[in-house]
């Protein structure tokens, strides 16, 4: 804690002084250019959560277009899209059908209040009803099937948004014992006619993190750990609990089981329709909210849990059932998104039907990664779908001829795969970024696969330079969606004319289980072949100077950025973004550290020698790339100190180098103005260390 204490002391003044140090190594006309460059990424209109009702008849989203707000329209003519009456200046979210499709619940915050609260619409032309009085932070409500009941996720006096990525409250007080923030499930009554209070279900001294209802509207199967949350999910047990009991019951603990869910994590628990079973996504998982395993089924009483998906070459991320003996998968694969269905059998394995659709996407309606709206009798499915050449629209699916699911002549069947294209709002919108193309290339005896951006003015004539750029996670995937976001992005570095290499490398999600756990023990070493592997795969396909390639990323990718500069010299130049130099200091510092042992085997005082050898600090001598540091003060999950130990050891070595914190900023960046500055300092430090 002392440490920890003298450096915000110190990093108090370092953010004065370096927010003194401008961009010195383009001129005015250059600057002037990026600027444009980076003004104009984001084109086009943007949906926020889509939900189809359960009858099939209308369509739902959030538009955050120039009326913005909920937007309601029978889903055979968008066209004839109506706002839903809320209030006066309104921010809505999280919206969900009525069971009966006769209503429509979210969550939103009217007037100049900034607190959230969960409404109730008829869609009658009349003003939603405001169902609850809350005083924190909410999240993914969900409708009992029988529909007189919404729980939610509620921190009730929240400081901040749980969560590791959000920034973390100041040290002070008793640490992990003062303060703690716990997120419990609560249910509201949905035939309120007026606000009223939550009842909190679920035990004061467990932080839920996911919920799914039994079919009897009696009962919560959620995942759950002892505060605090942020550290604790990776340890988290499946529970079952009936509304008004005072306990749950365990249904799973991965800590106490033996063979492939040892240890793991689960994610996306949900009720079988008979109500005998709990099905999951569990498996090896390094980030909350990025989820991906296999399919488990557990009894809804407790016992042996079965792996329904072992040895399957693509990833889970989703799950819905469609009835007592099937469920619908949603999946990274390979770089795309796909959909399947799968028959659940008495004993033994899942048997899969072929993809629904396997799109070159991102595909989702907007709650959970890679959820899908559907319909009651999962004939239709409905989401929102994007990749780099394609503007974000609203498609369907469907599964089944349906009355309920037909289209009308508002709607387009188009190229993704045979989805049917329900609105229209980016028509004629242009990428302000290069052609995309999915690479795929050998490593080690792994299938690798990645994503190259074009040149914006890409000529085959010319050589060009590659920005190689490492995803976090490292539980994760890049996939092809529009966008530049904010912070380091592909997009961006293309719209500047150069190719932008992103891999997906052994740890990544979409090759299946197997491949996610294959940097165990490993990292900086496997995972960074694969990368290289990618880089040469990219040069023989088109025109790169192999002199001017730069390496960045942020979380997991900052990392990489560090541990690459200290084992190869392929790389001119690099910006590493909320790093990890250190793993051995990296285990007593970070707010998150039940993640480590799943990968690293050990605690680092149990196993130092593990945490060490993937430590670009113990290489440090190896580095003669300049690297530009970034970080957020309040980064919980890869604290300031990783990144100032880092930049110190550069300085001293007489490597170039330049050091930026952002102040109030936790590991995922809120404020506009710090996230494009961070890209600006990024592509300066690229054309000062790669120029023609």
């Amino acid at each position: 804690m002392i440490r920890t204490a003298v450096f915000r002391r110190v990093v108090a003044g370092f953010v004065l002084v370096v927010a003194l140090v401008g961009l010195s190594a383009q001129s005015a006309s250059d600057k002037a250019h990026i600027d444009e460059v980076l003004r104009g990424l984001n084109r086009g209109r943007s949906v926020g959560q889509v939900a189809v009702s359960p009858d099939g008849l209308r369509l739902a989203w959030i538009d955050f277009g120039r009326d913005g707000g909920i937007r309601i329209a029978p889903i055979g003519d968008i066209t004839k899209a109506e706002p839903v009456k809320v209030g006066e200046r309104c921010s809505e979210s999280d919206i969900l059908w009525r069971p009966d499709s006769k209503a429509l619940a979210f969550f939103a915050s009217c007037g100049d209040a900034k607190q959230a609260d969960l409404y109730l619409s008829h869609l009658d032309g009349q003003a939603a009803v405001r169902l609850t009085q809350l005083t924190g932070y909410t999240n993914e409500p969900a409708f009992s099937p029988d529909g007189t009941k919404v729980a939610f996720l509620y921190v009730d006096g929240a400081s901040r948004p749980a969560g590791a990525l959000a920034a973390m409250k100041p040290f002070a007080g008793v640490i992990g014992e003062d303060g703690i923030e716990v997120q419990r499930i609560a249910v509201a009554d949905a035939t309120a006619t007026e606000a009223q209070k939550p009842q909190q279900v679920t035990p004061a001294n467990l932080h839920a993190f996911e919920f799914g209802w039994s079919p009897d509207s009696k009962s919560l199967a959620y995942t759950a750990a002892e505060p605090p949350g942020e550290n604790n999910w990776w340890t988290a047990k499946l529970y079952a609990q009936t509304i008004g009991a005072s306990a749950p019951e365990v249904i799973l603990a991965p800590a106490e089981v033996a063979g492939a869910m040892h240890g793991m994590q689960i994610a996306v628990p949900r009720w079988s329709p008979d109500g005998k079973s709990i099905a999951f996504i569990g498996g090896l998982m390094s980030d909350q909210g990025s989820t991906g395993g296999d399919v488990w089924l557990v009894p809804a009483a407790g016992g042996a849990a079965r792996n329904l998906t072992p040895g399957r070459t693509s990833t889970p991320a989703w799950i819905d059932w469609a009835d007592a003996d099937h469920l619908y998968v949603s999946e990274d694969a390979a770089g795309n998104d796909q959909l399947v269905l799968a028959r659940v059998p008495a004993r033994g394995p899942a048997v899969f039907d072929a993809p629904v659709f396997n799109i070159p996407a991102s595909a989702g309606d907007g709650r959970i990664s890679h959820s899908l709206s559907v319909t009651a009798d999962h004939s239709l499915f409905v989401f929102r779908a994007s990749s780099f050449d394609h503007a974000t629209e609203i498609y369907s699916v469907q599964t089944g001829k349906t009355e309920a699911g037909k289209t009308g002549s508002g709607s387009t069947v188009t190229t993704l795969a045979g989805l049917t294209q329900l609105t229209h709002l980016n028509d004629g919108v242009e990428a302000a970024w290069g052609k995309s193309e999915s690479l795929s290339w050998k490593s080690d005896g792994f299938n690798v696969q990645g994503w190259l951006l074009l040149p914006k003015n890409y000529d085959p004539g010319k050589k060009y330079p590659l920005i190689v750029l490492v995803h976090g996670g490292p539980a994760s995937a890049v996939e092809s969606r529009w966008g530049a976001g904010g912070g380091l992005n592909a997009p961006a570095f293309s719209a500047l004319d150069y190719f932008v290499l992103q891999v997906n490398p052994r740890g990544s999600f979409g090759q299946g289980e197997a491949f996610v756990e294959a940097n165990r023990k490993d990292f900086g070493y496997g995972d960074l072949r694969d990368i290289l592997a990618g880089v040469d795969a990219a040069e023989k396909e088109y025109p790169i100077d192999d002199k001017r390639v730069g390496l960045t990323g942020w979380s997991y990718g900052g990392f990489m950025s560090m541990f690459a500069v200290t084992q190869t010299h392929r790389f001119r130049a690099a910006v590493a973004g909320a790093g990890i130099s250190d793993w051995q200091s990296y285990y007593g510092e970070n707010s998150i550290g039940q993640w480590m042992i799943p990968y690293f085997g050990a605690s680092v005082y149990d196993d130092p020698a593990v945490y060490a050898k993937s430590s670009a600090i113990n290489f440090i001598k190896r580095v003669k790339t300049p690297t530009l540091v970034v970080v957020g003060d309040r980064d919980g999950e890869c604290p300031a100190p990783q990144s100032f130990e880092f930049w110190h050891a550069l300085r001293d070595e007489h490597v170039p180098t330049q050091f930026v914190v952002y102040p109030n900023e936790g590991h995922g960046f809120v404020d506009p103005a710090h996230r494009r500055d961070v890209m600006e300092r990024a592509v300066d430090w690229f054309a000062r260390y790669m120029p023609e």
